[in-house]
């Protein structure tokens, strides 16, 4: 077994990216083509993932627009 290090980066798929963000597929692509999503990370042809701290960061915006507002 590797063992875990905090502070290395942690990949998540888009599966478990919707779950975190409460968002579809489809609003998560609409989110990235206008920039306002973090960059996929692109594992093959037709995969991709992302950082979960960058998705983490990504909610914790939304939080602090709404307390912004």
């Amino acid at each position: 077994m590797i063992p875990s290090n905090d502070n290395e980066p942690v990949l998540i798929n888009m599966t478990d990216t919707c779950a975190m963000t409460s968002m579809s597929r489809a609003m998560i692509d609409i989110y990235r083509k206008r920039g306002d999503f973090p960059i996929a990370v692109p594992l093959g042809e037709k995969r991709i993932a992302f950082l979960r701290s960058e998705v983490s960061e990504f909610i914790q915006s939304r939080i602090d627009a709404r307390k912004a507002a």
